[in-house]
């Protein structure tokens, strides 16, 4: 890997005027940050994806896992520009072939996502970088990232468009794995 690129700060700005903030959703008191306004702008969508293919076309990577279902969109796009492999995250019971699960809390409750047994086609020691759209609490990417290193691979950097801060979930995460975060939020 070379040096770490990031965005610059007119570049971060393109991104979050991009983003609609919708208030009261999906529950009063919550602050939603709605990414559709920014993959229907094909200037920011760019803008975004060219940063993270010159940030990650040295990492030397080998497939790129998107968690279901915002991060499947710039984790297929990203995989494309690569021209690696996509590899889903899903939640549980979404796959069709076998599985390995890993749970996570929520709020009130518990939730499971889970992978492909062979989704790296039985590869050891290749190289995977997990994308999602947020973090906040960190619960589900940090369930992924477990997933990911039970079968061997190396997670080489957990990807997110934003950092939502309130409840340090990119901080738990960098625990046990590098985290970059286009947007702290």
């Amino acid at each position: 890997m070379s040096e770490k690129i990031v965005l610059d700060e007119n570049s971060k700005n393109t991104l979050l005027d991009s983003i609609r903030t919708i208030n009261d959703y999906p529950k009063p008191g919550i602050i939603f940050k709605d990414i559709t306004t920014l993959l229907n702008n094909k200037n920011a969508f760019n803008l975004l994806m060219d940063h993270l293919e010159e940030r990650y076309k040295s990492y030397n990577l080998d497939y790129i896992a998107g968690v279901e279902a915002r991060g499947f969109f710039f984790a297929s796009a990203l995989a494309s520009r690569l021209k690696i492999g996509f590899v889903p995250v899903r939640k549980k019971g979404k796959l069709p072939s076998t599985t390995i699960c890993e749970k996570y809390e929520l709020e009130y409750a518990f939730s499971e996502v889970e992978l492909h047994l062979d989704a790296f086609n039985n590869e050891k020691n290749v190289n995977v970088l997990l994308i999602d759209d947020i973090i906040v609490s960190g619960g589900t990417a940090y369930a992924a990232a477990n997933l990911i290193k039970k079968l061997n691979v190396n997670l080489v950097e957990s990807c997110f468009l934003m950092n939502i801060a309130i409840l340090d979930g990119a901080k738990k995460l960098s625990e046990i794995s590098p985290v970059y975060c286009v947007l702290e939020i």
